[in-house]
């Protein structure tokens, strides 16, 4: 199954060197990453999470938790997608594309942004990374790979380039207050000067990597891009430094949430819009691209569902497809939920009706067989990270 197409002048589609490095398989038949046998050796609890066998935890969820809010933790991120996008009309491509403003973004700096439906609904959320003015590099999540790869080669021009280099990039992210010293200590190079969301291009260990400085915890944190088959030497490398501890993706979603990021296919989907999100910071209505309009009629109506947050006192949490009711009227449903390790109690995403987001607002989160007392609250939850130290 083709998955990976290079686009030439020409407009001939033939498949790219990305194609011919399959991923590997797991024993259960689900994709793996490079990583997989050492997630073996290292004893961690491995699942299914997209098609892919992922470690969930090693030491404990609120142990690497924990670790990661006050040293260093390395992630394996491998089974995220990345392609490349390049040519003359690589930026007019990306700016109907996307909702980003890509004509302003300067060479060297990465930014967030959406595919969005032509209904304004999110087909995945993505980094953007302007590699040079006419070469673009997306960072986009595992599961909606395949259909990432149909939407963008739908709309570009025959001009524009673009190859699907994930089975042949490994991504690791280095992420916690600590790792800034690690990636001096590990790589020799310091990252001092490096802005967030900044990247670098590096030789490090006569390998060729892109290092941003940019993250998925609210720490201070580096993501690392190489090719995969220096992945196992690299991942030991991070993990002979003292301060560092694998994390899995359970303390991952645990971190995530703290800081109120949203999770593509929980918090993120095609039944809302980013401005629903929050994120009208990151879409540019000065300039055309795919669902505009539908954008454009929502500010309009002003009154929609908005993603917000909430606390539960205690250990006791919702879950995802809860409730959320106000004077025995469902004015909302949870996304995503979880007890917080750095806070001791339940905190979770929901929309909510926006006439009941004001933050204290009391409500009850509900399923078929609980009830609990909550109320809005202000994101991020927990406000002493070190994302921009």
């Amino acid at each position: 199954k083709i998955r990976a197409f290079l686009f030439t002048p020409s407009g001939v589609l033939r498949m790219s060197e990305a194609a011919k490095n399959q991923s590997s398989i797991s024993p259960t038949g689900e994709k793996s990453t490079p990583l997989y046998q050492e997630h073996v050796r290292l004893s961690a609890h491995i699942a299914g999470f997209g098609g892919w066998q992922m470690p969930i935890y090693y030491s404990g969820i609120i142990d690497e938790h924990r670790h990661t809010r006050t040293r260093a933790g390395i992630f394996d991120i491998c089974h995220m997608g990345e392609f490349m996008v390049h040519g003359a009309d690589a930026a007019a491509d990306l700016e109907h594309l996307l909702p980003l403003k890509i004509s302003s973004m300067p060479v060297g700096k990465c930014k967030y942004s959406f595919f969005l439906n032509p209904d304004g609904g999110v087909r995945d959320d993505l980094l953007v990374y302007r590699m040079d003015v006419a070469r673009f590099m997306l960072v986009v999540n595992a599961v909606p790979v395949e259909s990432d790869v149909a939407w963008i080669v739908q709309h570009l021009s025959k001009n524009t380039c673009f190859e699907d280099i994930s089975e042949k990039t490994a991504k690791l992210d280095i992420q916690g207050p600590l790792s800034g010293q690690v990636m001096e200590e590990v790589f020799g190079i310091s990252l001092k000067n490096l802005s967030y969301y900044s990247f670098t291009t590096q030789r490090v260990f006569g390998i060729d990597m892109i290092i941003s400085r940019t993250g998925y915890t609210g720490e201070l944190g580096y993501e690392v891009f190489f090719d995969s088959i220096y992945a196992v030497d690299i991942w030991n490398r991070f993990l002979s430094h003292p301060l560092v501890k694998p994390v899995g993706l359970g303390a991952r979603d645990t971190l995530r949430l703290e800081m109120g990021y949203p999770l593509y296919g929980h918090d993120l989907s095609t039944a809302y819009s980013p401005l629903q999100a929050g994120f009208s910071r990151f879409v540019s209505m000065e300039k055309d691209f795919i669902g505009k309009q539908a954008l454009a009629e929502q500010i309009a109506k002003k009154d929609y569902p908005m993603l917000t947050g909430f606390q539960i006192a205690g250990r006791r949490c919702a879950r995802e497809g809860y409730r959320i009711m106000k004077n025995e009227r469902k004015i909302g449903v949870v996304t995503s939920a979880s007890f917080s390790p750095s806070l001791g109690y339940c905190i979770g995403l929901a929309y909510v009706a926006e006439s009941f987001v004001g933050k204290g607002e009391k409500i009850q989160v509900q399923s078929d067989k609980t009830s609990f007392d909550a109320e809005i609250t202000d994101i991020p939850f927990y406000k002493k990270g070190t994302v921009r130290q």
